[in-house]
């Protein structure tokens, strides 16, 4: 029996006790929620893993993606920058090389981090379908499932897998038109397989075959967005709205088969489309967790795109999205240093802290503390409760003030102390 399947037989596992923990909630909580598919906890048969729970009622967690590119392929750097996401306190992986050895890459990503690691099997079977026969166009649909089943059994927790993509969203793609062009790889890969043999998407036309994989080695099914923008002006169009509506059926169909489900949110949106899209995912998947991409809430800020993210998570996480995935400053330029991957998680999980504070009020209790140990100019306090204490001792450090109870900002004018010689709050 798979872990959704235990829920409905009103089974608490060792994975919702942890979880339970870990948020503040009954066990029985998570097990309904987990029951009704709003909850989602990515397990493995293969690897013991860090336990997190994703969904309806619990904090927002922040996704770190890494992997190889065609350009550059240093094991050891990934290695590294697993490290650092893991520092930074990402919640989970996704390791997404497009260059090198596929499985040895993952193996080797797997072996040194004990967080869920998430993939994108198309990556393997379209890739080195190229690298063998000359083109993306030529892949063999059985090599899909069993890149498929391949990077399963290494241990994967969860899977993007592009289901939604079929001739019905590649019609509203055409009739519609986009600005900023079709940027998801996964995307592009199966749109130009699909033209190119005149065969419908296989992940669509052979969904129960898919699904039987997932249950058979208890990986989370995570529906890919292949529509998403990747411009502000292409945001909430017929085509992401299409492939949305299929994926939520197919979600409903995998549930129904015991396995445990996320759906992918689109990438570029102006902040006043951000609630919209989160209701409209959310009422339409029947509450099922919502991964969100992003979201950038504009293009001209290159350099600084882990800001922009961090603008359109926090508005995201706010309006109910379960799960972020982080943005570099290195989005949309290059593939990530290890120091950009440390960035990129914190400013991620900033936003999902920012947004916790309006969807679950609890977690404002932190914030408080901050507010007394500043009120009583408790450095150590502080720097206890800041999300990053080592930068934030760092700074005050590098300018010592002549005061040691304040800081070079203020000095001998601290509001703080002045007040206080009056006040006693």
């Amino acid at each position: 029996m798979t872990l959704l399947e235990d829920a409905r037989r009103g089974i608490i596992t060792e994975e919702m006790k942890i979880v339970a923990k870990a948020e503040g909630v009954s066990e029985d909580f998570i097990r309904r929620r987990v029951a009704g598919g709003h909850i989602t906890i990515p397990i493995s048969p293969y690897r013991d893993v860090k336990i997190c729970g994703i969904g309806d009622g619990l904090r927002t967690k922040v996704n770190a993606s890494i992997g190889t590119s065609s350009d550059i392929i240093n094991i050891e750097e990934e290695i590294e920058k697993v490290r650092q996401a893991e520092r930074a306190g990402a919640d989970t992986l996704m390791e997404l090389s497009t260059g090198g050895d596929f499985l040895d890459i993952r193996r080797r990503v797997i072996e040194n981090t004990t967080l869920s690691v998430g993939s994108v099997p198309l990556y393997q079977a379209f890739i080195e379908a190229a690298r063998k026969k000359g083109a993306v166009v030529h892949m063999d649909e059985d090599d899909l499932f069993k890149a498929t089943e391949d990077q399963a059994k290494l241990g994967t927790n969860f899977m993007a897998i592009h289901t939604g993509i079929n001739w019905e969203t590649m019609k509203r793609l055409q009739n519609q038109g986009r600005h900023g062009g079709l940027v998801s790889r996964g995307g592009a890969f199966m749109t130009a397989w699909m033209l190119h043999n005149e065969m419908e998407n296989p992940l669509y036309r052979r969904f129960d075959y898919l699904l039987e994989i997932m249950k058979e080695h208890e990986v989370t099914l995570s529906f890919g967005n292949g529509m998403r923008a990747g411009a502000v002006h292409d945001a909430t169009d017929r085509a992401q709205i299409q492939e949305l509506l299929i994926n939520a059926e197919l979600a409903d169909q995998a549930n129904a088969f015991g396995v445990q489900t996320i759906i992918e949110g689109p990438g570029h949106i102006p902040i006043d489309e951000i609630q919209t899209n989160v209701q409209l995912q959310k009422r339409v998947t029947n509450n099922k967790p919502f991964y969100m991409l992003g979201p950038l809430v504009t293009d001209i800020a290159p350099g600084y795109d882990d800001r922009v993210a961090a603008i359109g998570a926090a508005i995201s996480s706010a309006a109910g999205a379960d799960f972020i995935c982080y943005v570099t400053p290195a989005e949309h330029l290059a593939l990530p240093t290890p120091e950009e991957v440390y960035e990129g998680v914190i400013s991620s999980r900033i936003a999902a802290h920012a947004g916790d504070m309006v969807k679950l009020k609890k977690t404002r209790a932190l914030d408080l503390e901050m507010g007394h140990a500043r009120r009583d100019l408790d450095w150590e306090r502080q720097f206890a409760v800041a999300m990053n204490p080592e930068r934030a001792r760092h700074i005050r450090d590098s300018r010592s003030p002549a005061d040691t109870d304040a800081c070079t900002m203020c000095g001998d004018f601290c509001a703080l102390k002045i007040v206080s010689k009056h006040f006693n709050f």
